[in-house]
C-alpha cells in the first residue's frame, strides 16, 4: 500500500495535544517539476507543500489555506495553496541570475515575509504576516502560531528530492489544544514538551520508510492516541477555460481582436499547471455576447 499522499490526524486523549502527519510524493512532483526549478527552489516548495497541508488540516470549516513568500531577493515569490479537501498546487518565481547551488533557507528568503491566508468558502478572509527570520520554514510557522493564535506549536519537516522520479517530503505537527473556546496556551507545558522531544527522535529515513501506524506507535506507544482515518492529498489546479474566458471579459473587444490579428490567437497559460488555453475571433465574439467562449478547437 502506498504510504504517501496521505494526511493522518491524531489526538492525545490523556493530554491536551493534537498532531498531524503528512507525506507527499505523487502530489509533490507536479509542484516542484512544473518548471525547471533549481534544487533549492524545489526544496523550498516541497517544505511549503507539507506545511500547507498540515495547516489546512487545522481548518474547522470549508475553505482554502495559502502560504506565500514575498521577497525582492533570490526568491521573488513562492506560493502553495490547499483546499479543505487537501487539493494542493504551487508555483515559484526566482532570480534566475542568482547562484542558488549552495543557497540555504536564510539565503533564499532574506528580507522576505511569509503571508498565511485563510479563505473560508463562506465568510471573511483572514491574512497573517510573519517575518522569515527563524532559520527554517517550520520555525517561522511556529512563530506565526505563537504570535497570532497564542498556541504552542511545533512543526517538523523532512525532504528528500535527490531522486527526481520519487521526490519526497514529510511533515509532522503538534499543537496544544485550548481547554475552552476562550483559552489559549502560548506556553508549552511539560506534556507538550515531552511529546516534542519524542517526535524529534524520528529520523527522515524512518519517516519515509515506515508505515504511518508504525511511525506513530514507535513515537507514542506510551501515550493514549486516537488516530483518525487518513485523508488523501492530491495535486489539483483550479484553472479552467471558463475562468480564462472570464478574465478576458473585462478587456476591450477591439484590443482582443488586435492581439488575435497580430498573433493568430490569444494564448493564456496557467502558472500552476501550465495548461494552455487559446481563444480566436469566434471565442471573443462569444465572450462579449455573454457566453464563456466557443468550444476549444485550437489546442
Amino acid at each position: 500500500m502506498n504510504q504517501f499522499d496521505q494526511l493522518h490526524r491524531y489526538l492525545f486523549t490523556d493530554v491536551s495535544v493534537r498532531g498531524e502527519l503528512v507525506r507527499l510524493q505523487d502530489t509533490l512532483k507536479p509542484i516542484i517539476h512544473s518548471t525547471d526549478y533549481p534544487l533549492a527552489i524545489q526544496q523550498l516548495l516541497a517544505e511549503m507543500a507539507a506545511a500547507t497541508s498540515l495547516l489546512t488540516a487545522t481548518l474547522k470549516f470549508d475553505g482554502e489555506v495559502g502560504l506565500q513568500i514575498q521577497s525582492q531577493g533570490k526568491v521573488r515569490y513562492a506560493v502553495v495553496n490547499a483546499t479543505h479537501k487537501q487539493a494542493l498546487r504551487g508555483v515559484a518565481r526566482w532570480d534566475e541570475e542568482a547562484d542558488l547551488s549552495s543557497a540555504t533557507f536564510a539565503d533564499l528568503v532574506a528580507n522576505a515575509v511569509l503571508v498565511i491566508t485563510i479563505t473560508p468558502t463562506e465568510g471573511e478572509r483572514y491574512q497573517g504576516v510573519v517575518a522569515l527570520d527563524k532559520g527554517s520554514l517550520a520555525g517561522c510557522i511556529e512563530d506565526y502560531f505563537e504570535r497570532s493564535e497564542q498556541l504552542a506549536t511545533r512543526v517538523f519537516i523532512h525532504t528528500d528530492i535527490t531522486d527526481s522520479e520519487a521526490p519526497k517530503v514529510a511533515g509532522m505537527f503538534l499543537q496544544v489544544v485550548p481547554q475552552s473556546s476562550e483559552a489559549t496556551s502560548v506556553t508549552a507545558d511539560s506534556d507538550f514538551e515531552h511529546l516534542c522531544k519524542l517526535t524529534e527522535t524520528m529520523t527522515a529515513e524512518e519517516l519515509f520508510a515506515l508505515p504511518a501506524h508504525d511511525v506513530l506507535y514507535r513515537l507514542y506507544h506510551e501515550q493514549t492516541v486516537e488516530v483518525y482515518a487518513p485523508e488523501a492529498v492530491t495535486f489539483s489546479c483550479t484553472c479552467s477555460r471558463e475562468r480564462s474566458a472570464e478574465a478576458l471579459r473585462n478587456i476591450e473587444k477591439d484590443e482582443l481582436l488586435a492581439i488575435i490579428k497580430d498573433e493568430g490567437a490569444i494564448t493564456m497559460n496557467c502558472q500552476y499547471c501550465h495548461t494552455e488555453y487559446r481563444f480566436d475571433e469566434i471565442d471573443v465574439e462569444a465572450i462579449k455576447s455573454g457566453y464563456s467562449s466557443a468550444p476549444d478547437t485550437t489546442q
